[in-house]
């Protein structure tokens, strides 16, 4: 149900999504299921992008790395040696099941460092969208130097953070469909683009569709996506949005754009 129904979605208001596609999983249990996923999404004329989620790793055979005698959860766990064979074994697996170059990376749970942008640089992937500011394992290095709140420039690899806002109590939240209220994104698109920010990241994830543990739809979550799409698709205050495929080269940003991102 949840991701033929987000991209059901995004077709009919003529918005553009960023699927952010795991494929360890597929060394493991086999192609079939990946290329199933990535047809889907580019059949429907929706971006697929590399996400990471290298508990799998002590699962595949061969291994990837050397040191596979405990399962590591999160990519920052690994050297930076590590993360580049595993990002490059990632990107090889979701171009084959693709067809097609992938340009862009969300590390799972949010989980990237410096090492993980000089892994990317080494792999020939241009943008980053791993940062999260109200995650603490996220990057605290790079949000240290350079905050968690406008794109970035590090290592030759563009950082595009998740938005974040402060809600009705001002406490910061994240622009997560799942966790937020069609009021609060609507607002705080409007909000971003009136302060002339050049982008807008809005996550979402598969999972969000359904109650939860359970394969039940949550038509609540459906809705409020349903409604967050007729709302862009209307370009508030001149706001459209893309791919991340679709940017210009690194430094020329174009004000005014909007990047959704729905992760896998």
């Amino acid at each position: 149900y949840a991701l033929p129904k987000t991209l059901e979605i995004l077709d009919r208001h003529g918005v553009k999504g960023v699927f952010f596609v795991e494929p360890l999983f597929s060394a493991r249990f086999g192609a079939e299921y990946l290329e199933r996923i990535v047809r889907l999404i580019d059949d429907a004329g929706q971006e697929v992008q590399l996400h990471l989620h290298p508990e799998w790793t002590d699962e595949i055979t061969p291994p990837v790395i050397a040191d596979v005698a405990r399962k590591r959860q999160h990519l920052n766990y690994y050297t930076r040696e590590e993360q580049t064979a595993l990002i490059g074994y990632g990107k090889k697996l979701l171009e084959a099941a693709l067809g097609k170059p992938i340009s862009a990376f969300r590390a799972g749970s949010y989980a990237a460092n410096a090492d993980t942008f000089a892994a990317l640089a080494s792999n020939g992937i241009s943008v980053d969208a791993s940062i999260n500011g109200c995650y603490p394992i996220s990057a605290p290095e790079l949000v240290r130097e350079y905050g968690a709140a406008l794109p970035f420039q590090t290592l030759g690899v563009r950082a595009y953070p998740v938005s974040v806002f402060r809600d009705g109590f001002g406490r910061p939240r994240p622009a997560q469909v799942g966790a937020c209220s069609l009021a609060e994104l609507r607002q705080a698109i409007q909000a971003a683009a009136v302060g002339g920010w050049s982008d807008f990241v809005i996550v979402s994830h598969n999972f969000e569709m359904l109650k939860p543990g359970t394969s039940a739809p949550d038509f609540i979550v459906a809705r409020r996506f349903e409604e967050l799409c007729r709302f862009l698709a209307g370009h508030p205050e001149g706001v459209t949005t893309t791919g991340f495929g679709d940017f210009a080269p690194a430094g020329a940003v174009d004000p005014g754009v909007l990047q959704t991102g729905v992760g896998g």
